[in-house]
C-alpha cells in the first residue's frame, strides 16, 4: 500500500505510485475490460457499413495493438509526447461519421476494401496533424479550455455514452429481444454488484468490483444460455502489423471532415484528460496541468498517426476509464504499462479477444452504465466548482441544448449538406463548438485579463533574454 497522503482521497494509489504486480494486472484487467468493446466497435461498425468483411478480424487486431502502444506513450511520456497519466486510448467514435463518408467516396469510385481503406487511412494521416500542430499552442487558448468548456464538454461526453451503456444493458442496438426481463435482469444485476463492492471498506473488494460484476455477469449468462464460441475457430493463431498493408491516397472531400473532427477531439481529449487530472488527483489549473494537457493531445495526433501506418483509425483518450480510476482509487500510471501489454497480446491473438468479445451485451452494459455515469457526473463536478453567473449558465444552457439535442434527434440535420452533417451532427461536436463560440462572444473579463497579463509577462521574459 502506498505511503504517500492518500489518506484523506479517494486514491489507493497514486499517480506515481508502483502497485505490486497483482494489484496492477487486477487492476489493469478492469482498465482493458471497460475499453475493450469501445476499442473494436468502431471497426466492427465501419467493416460491416463498407462491406470490408474478411478484413475485419484483421482491423480489430491492429485497433487493440494501437491501443496498447498509445497507451503506453501517453503514460511513458517520450519527448513529451503524452500527459504522463493513465490514459487508456482507443478508437475513437467521434470519426465514425467522417471515416464511413470518406469510404463512400472510394466505393464511388468503384473501389473495392483495399482503395476503401487506403484513403481512410491516407485522411486519417493527414489529419493527425491538424491536432499535432494545435497541441503546441494550447497554453494560447485560455479563453477556450477553461473549466467551464472542459466541463460542458466531458458531461456531454457522458451523457451522450450513457446511451450507448443503457442500450447494451437492454440487450444491444437492434437486438431481437431488446428489452427483455432477462436482459435487464442480467445488467441490473452486473449494475447491483458494482455498486456493492464499490461501497465495500475493503480495498481489495473495491479494486475487484468491476472484474467480479462482469465475471458474475459473465458465469450467469452462460447459464442463460446467452454465451456462444462459434466465431473463434475462424480466427487466425495471430495477427501481425504490416505498416501500409493497404496502400495510401488522398482526396480532399474526405480529408475536410476528418480534419474538422480531430479540430473538435483536440478539445474533447482536453476534457478527458482534466477529468483524468481531477480523478488522479493532479492540478486542473497551472503549468504543470497545461504541460500535460498539451503533451496528452500531441499523443492524440502522434498516436493516431501511428494508427494509420498500422492500419487502423483515429486513436482518442477514452472518458470511461477515469471512470475505473474514481471507482477502484488506483490513478498510478505504472498500470498503464500492465494494460498496454494486455491490450497488444489480446491484438497478436485473435482468440483471447474473441471470447472477450462474446460477452453479452447485458453484462457490459450493466457496467459500461455506472462508468459513462461517472464521466457525466466528473462534468458535473466541474461545473460545480465555478461560480456559475448568468453569463455561464447561458452557455451551459445553449451548449446542452444544441450538443444533447442532436444526441436525441439526430433527424435534425437531414437536410444539411453531408459536411455540415459530418461535423455537427455528434453531440460532443456541436456542444463542445458552441461552448467555445459563445465563450468568445461572451468573454469573461477576469480570464481576458489574465491572458493578457500572460502575455505581458512572457513579452517580459523574452525582453528579459534578449
Amino acid at each position: 500500500m502506498s505511503n504517500s497522503d492518500h489518506d484523506s482521497s479517494d486514491l489507493i494509489y497514486g499517480l506515481d505510485d508502483r502497485p505490486p504486480i497483482r494489484e496492477s494486472s487486477f487492476a489493469a484487467l478492469q482498465h482493458v475490460l471497460a475499453s475493450f468493446v469501445g476499442i473494436i466497435t468502431p471497426t466492427l461498425i465501419i467493416g460491416g457499413v463498407l462491406g470490408l468483411g474478411s478484413h475485419i478480424p484483421y482491423l480489430i487486431s491492429m485497433a487493440l495493438i494501437v491501443s496498447g502502444i498509445a497507451t503506453f506513450i501517453q503514460a511513458r511520456r517520450p519527448f513529451k509526447i503524452g500527459s504522463g497519466m493513465l490514459c487508456v486510448q482507443g478508437t475513437s467514435f467521434a470519426f465514425l461519421s467522417s471515416i464511413l463518408a470518406a469510404g463512400f467516396i472510394a466505393k464511388a469510385k468503384g473501389g473495392g476494401p483495399d482503395e476503401i481503406m487506403a484513403l481512410i487511412l491516407g485522411v486519417s494521416f493527414f489529419g493527425a496533424f491538424v491536432e499535432i500542430f494545435l497541441s503546441q499552442f494550447l497554453h494560447k487558448l485560455k479563453r477556450v479550455i477553461t473549466p467551464l468548456v472542459t466541463g460542458i464538454v466531458i458531461t456531454i461526453i457522458g451523457i451522450s455514452l450513457i446511451k450507448v451503456g443503457i442500450t447494451d444493458l437492454a440487450g444491444g442496438f437492434k437486438a431481437p429481444d431488446f428489452g427483455s426481463l432477462e436482459n435487464l435482469s442480467l445488467g441490473l444485476l452486473v449494475l447491483a454488484i458494482i455498486i456493492v463492492l464499490n461501497r465495500s471498506s475493503n480495498a481489495w473488494i473495491r479494486l475487484s468490483a468491476i472484474i467480479i460484476g462482469l465475471g458474475v455477469g459473465f458465469i450467469v449468462a452462460g447459464l442463460m444460455g446467452k454465451l456462444s464460441f462459434d466465431n473463434l475457430a475462424t480466427l487466425p493463431l495471430m495477427n501481425f502489423p504490416i505498416p501500409f498493408k493497404y496502400g495510401f491516397s488522398f482526396d480532399w472531400g474526405a480529408f475536410i471532415p476528418v480534419a474538422l473532427i480531430y479540430l473538435i477531439t483536440a478539445i474533447e481529449s482536453t476534457g478527458d484528460l482534466t477529468a483524468n487530472s481531477m480523478v488522479s488527483k493532479q492540478p486542473i489549473s497551472g503549468p504543470l496541468y497545461m504541460s500535460r494537457i498539451k503533451g496528452g493531445v500531441l499523443a492524440d495526433g502522434v498516436n493516431s498517426m501511428i494508427a494509420a501506418v498500422l492500419n487502423t483509425f483515429p486513436n482518442t483518450t477514452f472518458s470511461q476509464n477515469n471512470g475505473v480510476i474514481q471507482l477502484t482509487g488506483v490513478g498510478s500510471r505504472y498500470i498503464a504499462y500492465f494494460v498496454s501489454g494486455m491490450l497488444v497480446i489480446l491484438g497478436l491473438f485473435p482468440i483471447i479477444g474473441g471470447v472477450l468479445q462474446n460477452m453479452p451485451k447485458p453484462v457490459l452494459g450493466g457496467a459500461t452504465l455506472v462508468l459513462f455515469g461517472t464521466v457525466a457526473a466528473a462534468g458535473v463536478k466541474i461545473l460545480a466548482s465555478e461560480h456559475l453567473d448568468r453569463r455561464k449558465l447561458l452557455i451551459m444552457a445553449v451548449s446542452f441544448g444544441a450538443g444533447l439535442g442532436v444526441a436525441f434527434n439526430p433527424d435534425v440535420m437531414k437536410e444539411m449538406p453531408t459536411l455540415v452533417q459530418n461535423v455537427l451532427g455528434s453531440a460532443v461536436t456541436l456542444g463542445g463548438l458552441t461552448a467555445i463560440i459563445m465563450s468568445f462572444i461572451l468573454p469573461d473579463k477576469t480570464v481576458v485579463a489574465e491572458v493578457q497579463e500572460d502575455e505581458a509577462v512572457t513579452e517580459t521574459s523574452k525582453s528579459a533574454a534578449s
